[in-house]
């Protein structure tokens, strides 16, 4: 299984999602979500995957959530406005994003991921 693994090295989420891989041995890709954000393809094959709506995949303590003024425009923004929103700016985007051949994983929930990767 192809895994990669959005994240922001000063995020100390993605640091606990990537230390709970690596002591669970699960390979993965690792990609930085700010100088390489997913396109607007993946991210609409993540919020699929996913099964959650648009807006879980908004990183809604962060500054540029808060700059844009995501909290208001993502009532009147369509799917592919978000999308695109995210796509252009990796901070926008919850962290870490998880993406298998057929599961993204948004955020570390460590329940999630055991269920996700036990027995491997």
């Amino acid at each position: 299984m192809s895994l990669k693994v959005y994240q922001y090295s000063k995020c100390s989420t993605c640091r606990k999602a990537l230390a709970f891989l690596k002591k669970n041995d699960v390979e993965f890709d690792s990609v930085d979500i700010v100088t390489s954000p997913p396109s607007k393809k993946t991210l609409k094959d993540a919020l699929r995957s996913s099964g959650l709506p648009i807006n879980k995949l908004f990183n809604t303590s962060g500054q540029s959530y808060r700059d844009g003024k995501f909290g208001e425009r993502l009532k009147t923004l369509s799917e592919a406005e978000a999308l695109e929103a995210l796509a252009a700016d990796g901070k926008l985007i919850k962290r870490p994003l998880v993406l298998g051949s057929d599961f993204a994983l948004v955020g570390f929930d460590e329940a999630a991921y055991k269920k996700r990767f036990r027995g491997r």
